[in-house]
């Protein structure tokens, strides 16, 4: 698992602002960044009528939407899923994995 760091803080203080800031910087120095963010809200990425939205409406569990430059992943979880569970699923390609949010666990932050 590569390293991970987590930027955690409250509302508006300018956690992704920062991110931003040091995700290029790593970058630039060669680094493979991966990132993870953490939401309280749900999220949804398909859109209605999409064919990907269509498989869910039809009863696929979950969907992978792959093109030839990216791929992107809806699949419910029963559980909120930890930080380590979730860097599994990203994959070890990374030098480092920054996230934000995840107050709660308990890595370096």
């Amino acid at each position: 698992m590569p390293p991970l760091v987590s930027i955690v803080g409250k509302s508006n203080t300018g956690k992704t602002t920062f991110l931003e800031k040091l995700i290029r910087e790593l970058s630039s120095r060669g680094h493979r960044v991966g990132t993870i963010k953490h939401s309280h809200h749900g999220i949804s990425f398909d859109q209605p009528n999409k064919d990907s939205w269509k498989h869910a409406r039809a009863g696929s569990i979950a969907s992978l939407v792959s093109s030839t430059t990216e791929i992107a992943l809806i699949k419910p979880v029963e559980k909120e899923l930890t930080i380590d569970e979730l860097v599994h699923i990203l994959g070890d390609d990374y030098d480092i994995v920054l996230t934000e949010g995840f107050s709660g666990e308990m890595h370096l932050k």
